[in-house]
This record gives C-alpha cells, sequence and structure tokens, in this order.
C-alpha cells in the first residue's frame, strides 16, 4: 500500500505514451510503423522496470530536513531553511513541495534540483505571517527520479511542525541593537534640540566644538586648565505606558496587516528602547473592558511578560470604551506617565465624543494620541482625475484626508501631543515622539 502511494507517474512519460499512441493510430495507413509502435512500447515498459529498480532499490534515498524555529515574527519576513540529501548512487533530479500552513494559502510551492550522489543540498524560503497564533506546517514532500524520468518516488517527512507567530520580534531586534549603539537618529529618526537643563547630570567633560556654552563649568576650568562643560542625561526611571485600543476601529487592514497589529509590534518595539533607556514599562489594552494590564517595571526581562501579553490579545472589535480607560489609568496609574495611546478616528464627531475623556487623562499625564494616515486614501488623492467617477473618489479622499488633520489640531489645540503616521512607520515616529518628549523635559 505504501509503495503505491508513493508512486507518481512522470510528465515525461505522457509524451513517450503520446508518441507510441501517434505511432499506432498512424499505422493505419502506413504499416511500417505498426512494427515501430510495439518496439517502442517494450523499450518504454523496460525502462519503466529499470527506473523502479533505481528509485526502490534502496529504503532511503533522499534525506530532508525543514530547520524551524520556536517562534516567527509577525509581518516580518521569517526564513524557512531545507536541507537535502541525496543517497542514491546516481545522479537525481528531486522536486520539494512544502505544505505551508493554512493561514498563507499557498498551495503552488515548489522548489526543483538535481543533485550528484550523495550531494547535500541547503536553500531557505521565507514566509510573511500577518496575525498572530499557530501555524502548523503540514508534510515536507520529496519527488525523486532519475535520469530516465518515467516515474517518481515520493518521500515524506516531519508532518505537524507547529510554530508560534509573536509580535514583530525581528522588529524589536533592530530598534534594540540602535538603542544599545545610541543610533537611533540614523535611522530617520529627527534630532531633538535640547531646551534647558530639566535632564540628570552625567560627567564633567572636555569642550568640544558645538557644545553648548551654558553648559560650561568654571570651577572645572579654572581646575584643569582648559575649558569643561558639563554633560547631562535624559532623566531614568519614568513610567511609560502603552495602551492599546482593541476596538473595532482597530481592524482596518493595511498591507494585510490590522491596525491592532501595527500597534501590538510598535509596542513592543518600543517598550524594548524605553527600557535600554532606563524607563518603567507599562502596557494596557481595552475595548468595552479592560483586557490586559501591566504595571510599570524596570526590569529587562520584564520584557518577556510583555511579549506574551501582547501574543494573547484577542478582540472581537466592539466599540470601545475610553470612560472605563480613564477610570483604569485614574485607578491604578498614581505617578504622572508617558501614556503612548494607539488608536484611530476617521471622523471628527467621533473624536469630539471621547475628547472629554482624553482632556481628563492628559491633565495627570503626559498624553499622546498616535492616529494612523488612510495610505489608500493618499494614493487616490495622488492619482489624475480622468472622469467623473474618479473626481467623486478623489474630492470624497481629500476630504477624510483633511479630516484626519483636523483631528491632529483639534487634539494640540487642548494641549494632547499627537503622531499622525502610516501604519508602516508607526514605530519609528513614536520612537522619534519619545526621545522628543525625553529630550525637552515634558514628563
Amino acid at each position: 500500500m505504501n509503495f503505491i502511494k508513493s508512486l507518481y507517474i512522470h510528465k515525461q512519460l505522457y509524451i513517450y505514451l503520446a508518441v507510441v499512441s501517434v505511432c499506432f493510430l498512424m499505422s493505419y495507413w502506413f504499416d511500417g510503423l505498426y512494427s515501430i509502435a510495439w518496439i517502442l512500447t517494450t523499450v518504454i515498459i523496460v525502462l519503466l522496470f529499470i527506473d523502479l529498480t533505481l528509485l526502490y532499490g534502496s529504503k532511503n534515498g533522499v534525506d530532508a530536513r525543514r530547520l524551524l524555529p520556536d517562534k516567527f515574527s509577525n509581518s516580518d519576513n521569517n526564513p524557512v531553511p531545507i536541507t537535502l540529501s541525496n543517497l542514491y548512487k546516481f545522479k537525481t533530479y528531486i522536486e520539494v513541495i512544502d505544505e505551508l500552513p493554512v493561514q498563507f494559502q499557498k498551495r503552488d510551492f515548489s522548489y526543483k534540483i538535481s543533485l550528484n550522489p550523495n550531494e547535500t543540498h541547503n536553500f531557505e524560503y521565507a514566509v510573511r505571517p500577518v496575525d498572530r497564533g499557530e501555524y502548523y506546517f503540514g508534510h515536507l514532500n520529496i519527488f525523486a527520479s532519475s535520469l530516465l524520468k518515467i516515474i517518481k518516488r515520493r518521500y515524506r517527512f516531519q508532518n505537524e511542525q507547529m510554530v508560534m507567530v509573536y509580535p514583530s520580534i525581528i522588529q524589536m531586534q533592530k530598534y534594540d541593537f540602535l538603542a544599545i549603539s545610541n543610533s537611533l537618529t540614523q535611522i530617520g529618526l529627527k534630532k531633538i534640540r535640547r531646551i534647558g537643563h530639566t535632564s540628570e547630570f552625567e560627567q564633567i567633560k572636555e569642550y568640544v566644538l558645538g557644545d553648548d556654552f551654558r553648559t560650561v563649568n568654571w570651577k572645572a576650568t579654572a581646575k584643569h586648565g582648559e575649558l569643561m562643560v558639563n554633560q547631562y542625561q535624559d532623566e531614568k526611571s519614568q513610567p511609560i505606558y502603552s495602551v492599546i485600543d482593541t476596538g473595532r476601529v482597530m481592524k482596518m487592514p493595511f498591507d494585510g496587516l490590522k491596525l491592532l497589529d501595527y500597534a501590538i509590534n510598535s509596542t513592543l518595539a518600543f517598550s524594548n528602547v524605553a527600557l535600554k533607556k532606563h524607563d518603567k514599562v507599562g502596557m494596557l489594552s481595552f475595548s468595552k473592558k479592560i483586557e490586559s494590564f501591566l504595571p510599570a517595571l524596570h526590569k529587562i526581562t520584564y520584557l518577556n511578560r510583555i511579549l506574551e501579553t501582547l501574543y494573547n490579545i484577542d478582540t472581537q472589535f466592539n466599540d470601545s470604551d475610553f470612560g472605563l480607560l480613564y477610570a483604569q489609568l485614574k485607578r491604578k496609574v498614581t505617578h504622572r506617565s508617558l501614556i503612548l495611546l494607539y488608536t484611530n478616528f476617521e471622523h471628527l464627531s467621533a473624536l469630539k465624543r471621547q475628547m472629554p475623556y482624553l482632556q481628563a487623562i492628559s491633565k495627570k499625564h503626559m498624553l499622546v494620541v498616535v492616529l494612523f494616515e488612510n495610505t489608500e486614501l493618499e494614493t487616490i488623492i495622488k492619482e489624475n482625475a480622468e472622469d467623473l467617477q474618479s473626481i467623486y473618489h478623489k474630492t470624497i479622499a481629500e476630504k477624510f484626508a483633511f479630516e484626519k488633520r483636523l483631528m491632529v489640531k483639534e487634539l494640540q489645540k487642548h494641549g494632547i501631543q499627537t503622531i499622525l503616521t502610516p501604519p508602516e512607520n508607526l514605530t519609528i515616529n513614536t520612537i522619534n515622539k519619545y526621545l522628543e518628549i525625553k529630550a525637552r523635559g515634558l514628563l
């Protein structure tokens, strides 16, 4: 039974059979072709038995391994390495068909290569998940054929391998490296000019060109006989909270990824940077109820707990209760903190309904409201309108884009910091705002 299941006809055999069939057909008019057709039939049968002997003469002719990590990074290209080994004593033509998880909806995966005897080959392909959760890989199917290419023998390896897709770990590691090397300004994050000296004193150093003359330490200058200045660093151990709205406004997809998952990825990367800057980080998610709450702490190991909490965020995408959010922050967050609120409003009227709660939060904390630009609208606005329908679409798109800018003005009018960003630039712009607030001592 296993023999039958593993045996496949190579497409080249159908070509041979088609040639023989044509010969039999033409022999109706040309008698000489009848003998040739039977000779070809005999040759094909002999080749078939030879091919069967070659491919099934050894128990294991091919070995293959799919090397999967424990975790995939959501919204990133994750490599899947595969190792192939030809154990046959002859050159083998191999086709690899991997059964990818159902979430990818990809059923045309194929990789072809020829391997010499005892040769090993490594290759990898990339997958990009857009949902968190468990992903199950099916069989790794290997189809081996000889030079004759009459039949193919299927080998199957590693069924039901499971990988958990977590918030973007790759993105977190990228910004983690930049935070350690103090190179955050090299990725498009703007440099912030410090206003005043609300930061903590760090050390006294020699003056270099570009240092502020207001930081000159005259006592140290007199003592060393050269110009010395005070160096300051950002205040540490300040509480920072990432608040994620898991309501229906965050269900809108961009590039296959929901706004909610953009916010989750940003929270993970941002929390890691804030911890490396010696601040306390916490998080909260809410919609009709408070779904998760982690108090602000400064422990590097705390990032694992944040990661697990973000992984388990699930929602029915109901209307969010901002009054409940205000009550939770008032009760649980007693010290002045930086509150990064990831949410979205498509209409000015929706923002105005929640404005009293946002104002109440901003009176006690430094509130930053993160809103998302609709990049698809920007595409419509930039296109030339060539007919009446296009004019309607462009006018409506401009109206929505203008309303988003009005929301920013409305928030700023009430002293609330804002970030209006395309979804793909969310993490960069969030870290940028954090550095700006730290540099200006606004917290």
